[in-house]
């Protein structure tokens, strides 16, 4: 016995309400991920950029970085240097001069020495600058007791190092970025700082080498993003970014400052 037209409607009402159904839920899957998964690669792109962004930012400073370091170097060069061998040429020219005494001879001779050692000592420490010999010959470990000791000799400062880390020598371009970072540093806590106590102590904490390093200075409210966008701190934040570390800066006025990187 078949089933009425009536009944038939029915389920054939049924078949097509739920196949409807069906297709609405299915088109708005469709549209909601295609949207989710736009606004996901929309995410990805903005992400990419604000890493490419930054990346040319770390360029950017590491260039005029760079830049300071030479017009640095080409002015000591031309102050200390240049004016000392001038002196030296128009000293000897003098030596050449007819009827000089003994005396004036010796003085001549006296001041042309003496202007060749200071040029030598400066050329020196123009070189230290650049990079330490102790540092290249015994590592980083070597060249920070030596900066310590440089920083102590100005009796204006104490330094107390510790290191917990065997250094590896072979990684020498890696600290060489860790150099610079404690240089910047103790410069700023002398200059700007006015601290008369630094505190520089390196260990390794599960696999990760970490320097913490705290000074007694003067402080500054490190809340305040200016504070931190400085030629210096760009150059930490460059060197930092290079190694793959991490930077924490923490400062009040008046309670010195306390900084922790990893490398």
């Amino acid at each position: 016995m078949s089933g009425s037209p009536v009944y038939e409607k029915e389920i054939v009402a049924i078949i097509l309400y739920t196949s409807c159904f069906f297709m609405v839920v299915a088109f708005f899957l469709v549209v909601f991920f295609y949207f989710s998964r736009k606004k996901i690669i929309q995410k990805e792109i903005e992400k990419r950029e604000l890493e490419i962004y930054l990346h040319k930012q770390q360029l950017h400073a590491i260039i005029v970085t760079q830049e300071e370091e030479r017009k640095r170097i080409a002015q000591d060069l031309h102050d200390d240097i240049s004016s000392k061998l001038n002196i030296v040429s128009l000293n000897t020219h003098l030596l050449s001069a007819p009827n000089l005494t003994e005396a004036e001879t010796k003085e001549i001779t006296d001041n042309i020495i003496n202007l060749t050692a200071k040029a030598l000592e400066n050329s020196r420490k123009i070189a230290h600058n650049l990079l330490p010999p102790v540092f290249e010959k015994f590592g980083l470990n070597a060249g920070i007791e030596e900066l310590c000791e440089e920083f102590e000799s100005s009796k204006s400062v104490k330094v107390k190092y510790k290191s917990e880390i065997d250094f590896d020598e072979k990684e020498i371009d890696r600290h060489l970025h860790v150099f610079r970072i404690l240089q910047e540093l103790m410069n700023n806590s002398l200059n700007h700082g006015k601290a008369s106590e630094i505190w520089i102590n390196f260990k390794n904490q599960n696999g990760i080498n970490i320097c913490n390093y705290k000074d007694n200075g003067v402080g500054f409210d490190s809340k305040n993003a200016e504070n931190q966008k400085g030629l210096g701190m760009k150059n930490i934040d460059s060197r930092i970014s290079f190694l793959n570390g991490t930077l924490e800066i923490d400062s009040e006025i008046g309670k010195g400052i306390a900084v922790i990187f990893s490398f």
